[in-house]
């Protein structure tokens, strides 16, 4: 879990198991994974894991990395999202991760209004 610092840049090992809420304070789930851009060296998306038990049964939602802040008080993440909203996003297993093609990239930018 990703614990306060003063330093403006943080590991990914930090920032993967960080739980992430809404903006009422729900938590939606964890941070899995980060898929960066391979050029730029931005960070596109997060990964979160939501759903399942114990780790069973869970999907990994990409998430825009530029939709989620993070919250000090909460240690941890915030988007303007709401459970239901994630029923519907695109997902996938943790077996079947897709290619982030410009195919799949545009769905999910799409399906956050980006």
């Amino acid at each position: 879990m990703a614990t306060t610092s003063t330093s403006a840049v943080i590991s990914s090992d930090r920032v993967e198991g960080t739980t992430v809420y809404n903006a009422a304070g729900d938590k939606l789930g964890t941070i899995d994974d980060l898929m960066i851009d391979k050029v730029s060296g931005q960070v596109r998306y997060a990964v979160m894991e939501f759903g399942g038990f114990l780790g069973m049964g869970t999907d990994r939602y990409p998430v825009p990395w530029n939709m989620l802040k993070y919250d000090t008080s909460q240690d941890g993440y915030v988007v303007p999202l709401e459970k239901s909203q994630l029923e519907g996003a695109p997902r996938y297993g943790n077996d079947d991760v897709p290619d982030y093609d410009d195919t799949y990239r545009s769905t999910v930018d799409k399906y956050y209004g980006l």
